[in-house]
Parts: C-alpha cells; sequence; structure tokens
C-alpha cells in the first residue's frame, strides 16, 4: 500500500473556524468540537484532545455525571490508554483487581474459581490482567484530569436539534444557547439523540431473551475478597451474583430473570430479589444507590461519520456487559479518534484524514460485538481474548508496510507497537504524548529524513525486528519499512509532521 492511499493534504484543508474562535469557549458560540456526552468516551476524547491544546466543549444531558457501577471493567489496551492519557495511576488507586468468584447453595459456600484465564505479562505487554474500577469512578477520574487540562463540561445541555452544512455544524439545546461547531462528536450512550437526529440505523439482535438487573448496593453478611455467585434453581434463568466493588463500600448486584419479565428496579425490589435469591435478609443490604434494567443486546450503527459528525462508544456500538468490551471499545473510540481530529485542526492533516476513524474503528467494533455476545453465551472464556492487545488495523489506509514476505506472527504496520526497555529506554514512556515517534532497530545504513519527530534508536528488540517503525500518536505502527524510503511521503500525507514552525522533539 502507497503513501497516494493515504488523504493528502491540500485542497481539501480543513475550513477556518466558523465565528470568532478556534477553541472551546470562543466567542458568537462557535467552537472547533463540540462532544456530546460525558460519559467514558466523551471525557476521553475531551482529555485527549484538551492535552494537544485544542480543548473542546463538552456537554452532558445530566446534571452530574452517570451515578452507576455499570462498566466496570478496564482491560489491559485500554489501560496502556489511560497510561498515555495521564490517569492510570489515578484508576489504579481508584480500583483493584477482579475477585475470585465464590458459589453458594443453600447459604453454604460451594468452590471458588477465577472470572478469567491468567496471562503471563511479557516485556512487549506488560498489563495482562484487567483492573475494575466503577463506572462512575472512571468518569471521575477523566473529568478530573480534563479539568486539569483546563477542559470543563456543560452539564444540563440536553441536545434537540442539529443542522450541518459545508462549513459546520448548528447545534440546538432545550435549555441554553445554540453552539456552531467545526466537528460535532456524539458520545451520548446507546439511545444516542446525535445518533437519532442523524438519521443513522443501528441494527442488532437479542443476545439473550432473559433481562437483567444491575444495581449498586451496600450490605452485610458476604465478605469483600469474593465475588458471589447464587446460581438459583437448576437450569432456571434466576442467577445473582453480588460483586465487591473495589474502591468503595458498594457491591454490583446483577440478577437474571426469566424472558419477558417486566424487571422492578426500586429499592425495595432490590432488597426483595437479593433476599429471595441468597441467604441473606432483605434488612441486610443496608444501601441500595443506581439500580436499571436492560435486555442484553448487540448493535452496530450502519456508519460512524456522517459529514462533520461523528459517533464513538455506545452511540456507535451496544454490547452485552459479558467480556468487558463496551467500556473498553468506547474509550479506543475516542483515543482514535482525537489524533485525527486534532492533526486536522493545526492544520497538519487534510480533512479526509477523519475517513479512516470509521474505516479502523467500525471493523474493531464489529469484532468486539461478535466477541462480547460469545463471552456472554459461554462459548469462549475471558483471558487473552478480551485484553484487546491484539487488536489493530493491518487493512486500514493508514498502515503501509513496504517490508516483502513477512510472516503472518511477525510485527506489521497497522499492528499494536509493542513496549520494552531496550537501552536504557522504556517504549512506552518514549511513545507517551500526543505526537508520532520515529524508531529504528538494528544499523541503518540510510540516513533518515528530518521529520521533526522524536527519535529512538535500538540495536535490537526482537518483538519489532530490524527495520525503520513510525509509530502512531495511538501507539499504533503507522509505516514500516526495512529502510526509510518512502518514510517522509508518507509522514507528510499522514498528518506526522508538526505544524510550521512547531518541532514534536521531545
Amino acid at each position: 500500500m502507497s503513501s497516494s492511499q493515504i488523504p493528502q493534504p491540500g485542497a481539501e484543508q480543513a475550513p477556518a473556524a466558523t465565528g470568532t474562535a478556534a477553541g472551546a469557549t470562543g466567542a458568537a458560540g462557535s467552537v472547533d468540537v463540540l462532544v456530546v456526552g460525558a460519559g467514558p468516551a466523551g471525557l476521553a476524547l475531551g482529555v485527549d484532545l484538551a492535552r494537544r491544546g485544542r480543548p473542546a466543549l463538552v456537554v452532558e444531558a445530566g446534571h452530574v455525571l452517570f451515578p452507576g457501577s455499570r462498566g466496570k471493567g478496564v482491560q489491559p489496551r485500554t489501560q496502556e490508554v489511560l497510561e498515555d492519557l495521564g490517569v492510570l495511576a489515578a484508576m489504579r488507586a481508584a480500583g483493584g483487581p477482579y475477585p475470585v468468584m465464590q458459589g453458594w447453595k443453600d447459604g453454604a459456600p460451594q468452590g471458588r474459581w477465577a472470572m478469567a484465564d491468567a496471562v503471563e505479562p511479557t516485556e512487549a505487554e506488560p498489563l495482562t490482567d484487567p483492573l475494575m474500577v466503577p463506572q462512575w469512578r472512571t468518569q471521575e477520574v477523566l473529568y478530573e484530569r480534563l479539568r486539569a487540562l483546563g477542559g470543563e463540561v456543560a452539564f444540563g445541555r440536553r441536545v434537540t436539534g442539529l443542522e450541518q452544512d459545508a462549513d459546520g455544524v448548528t447545534v440546538r439545546f432545550a435549555a441554553g444557547p445554540w453552539v456552531r461547531a467545526r466537528y460535532v462528536v456524539g458520545a451520548d450512550g446507546g439511545r444516542s439523540t446525535v445518533r437519532r437526529l442523524l438519521g443513522v440505523a443501528m441494527e442488532g439482535e437479542t443476545v439473550d431473551p432473559a433481562p437483567v438487573l444491575v444495581a449498586d448496593v451496600r450490605l452485610t453478611g458476604l465478605d469483600r475478597d469474593h465475588w458471589h455467585v447464587f446460581p438459583g434453581a437448576e437450569g432456571g434463568t434466576e442467577a445473582l451474583a453480588l460483586c465487591p466493588l473495589a474502591g468503595t463500600e458498594d457491591f454490583q448486584l446483577t440478577a437474571q430473570f426469566p424472558p419477558g419479565t417486566q424487571v422492578p428496579a426500586d429499592a425495595a425490589d432490590v432488597r426483595a430479589v437479593i433476599a429471595g435469591r441468597t441467604h441473606l435478609a432483605a434488612d441486610q443490604v443496608t444501601h441500595v444507590g443506581w439500580a436499571s434494567a436492560f435486555q442484553p443486546r448487540a448493535a452496530l450503527a450502519d456508519r460512524f461519520r456522517d459529514g462533520r459528525v461523528f459517533l464513538v462508544g455506545d452511540a456507535a456500538h451496544v454490547h452485552s456487559p459479558a467480556g468487558g468490551q463496551g467500556l473498553n471499545t468506547s474509550v479506543q473510540d475516542a483515543y482514535n479518534l482525537g489524533w485525527k481530529l486534532g492533526a486536522v485542526l493545526a492544520g497538519s492533516a487534510a480533512e479526509a484524514l477523519l475517513d479512516t476513524y470509521e474505516a479502523e474503528r467500525r471493523p474493531v467494533a464489529a469484532e468486539m460485538l461478535g466477541l462480547s455476545t460469545r463471552v456472554h453465551r459461554g462459548e469462549v472464556r475471558r483471558g487473552r481474548a478480551t485484553q484487546q492487545l491484539g487488536l489493530g488495523y493491518r487493512g486500514s489506509p493508514l498502515a503501509v508496510e513496504t517490508r516483502p514476505d513477512l510472516a503472518e506472527e511477525a510485527l506489521h504496520a497497522g499492528d499494536r507497537a509493542p513496549d520494552g526497555h531496550r537501552d536504557g529506554i522504556r517504549l512506552f514512556d518514549a511513545f507517551r504524548g500526543p505526537h508520532w515517534t520515529l524508531l529504528t532497530v538494528g544499523p541503518q545504513a540510510d540516513p533518515l529524513p528530518d521529520l521533526g519527530l522524536p527519535v529512538v534508536r535500538l540495536a535490537e528488540y526482537a518483538a519489532y525486528g530490524p527495520g525503520v517503525f513510525l509509530v502512531r500518536p495511538d501507539g499504533y505502527v503507522g509505516w514500516a519499512g526495512a529502510t526509510p524510503e518512502g518514510l517522509a511521503g508518507y509522514a507528510a500525507a499522514s498528518g506526522a509532521l508538526p505544524p510550521a514552525g512547531v518541532s514534536a522533539r521531545r
């Protein structure tokens, strides 16, 4: 694949911002990027753009951040993303490892087992265990990071209208003034208003006919060292589980109901369900917080981009919670889109670069939807399959591999760039930040082009093999070659080069 297949800067350059301001809080209601929804995906995108000096306006229909634990599993690849965004230490402090599962029957413990298969860490993949952090706390951590970078969330701004033209998008709200944006990102969940206003269809299927109640509760009578499982009657659909939420006093309740059941979700009903299916009494449930009922389903939006509007997270794909793929895929959507929006807004890439967001992320979302469904149905074990470390973009127009006859298992352009410690350098430390990184492994007879980018030279590292590698801001190999021939053209076409007068060297 040649660099001519990558969007070229020039005639398709993004137009100038409408109004008088290009930032997130400009006059006349004008912004570069409006992010609708302050969930994990919207906040992650806000953080990524803010650290690039391209702050977005993040709006949220609610008056507070979402209060529930819902998506509590943070997979290893997402942990790497969060490390780059500067919040992994805070996430670890807010959460903890997954506990061993403890079965119960008739008030007696029945055995213990691990939720997921163990995967040993390696130098290239140092993070292999999922991290448990309640979703509300993940949002708090990202919000705190956004505010530290000078960003903010405008709460109580429910979107009611959206009109776009060649120059931008006008968004109207139930309360407050309209906003004019160069780009809009719908991160407003599975019932996305932005998706509905665009007329984008979302096709899907019911994963399980049995509805589920999920709630955050506090209780006495169970230890916090185990994820407690009450299977219910043999062959029935009344299983119940109580998982201690790391970093909190709460347990997350999940309870399955027979198909067709109207699932109650008020505090009294939650207590009654726990008392009816466990050896605990109703009064041992001392607090019921957020509670919700849902039908496990999998659905994928027909498209992730409509003109100047993008869909990320649950607005673009809805997963069964089994396997912990939904929140992770959502954050990684934002991570993929953030550097591309940043490059276009900075003038270092053509607007057509944004087409690669859907080209890269929609196939990944479809793959993760299938995985979530198979995990839900017990066809796949949690472990290596659910880490998301093996995801990549080999088929992307941004993945240019010029080395011939590579083995399938070898590192290719489009793959996640491995971590490692060589020659006193940790690679993830070198990659961290909003820049591209040029990496060479082994001796290079040909001089490297001066791209104004950070350069890392390694004597050897088998995880890469000998060659020249251009690592994208989101930690994937964009270009790879035995020599630097063709590298400069790719860098110019893909938005890798800093804007004129700016150096990305560290």
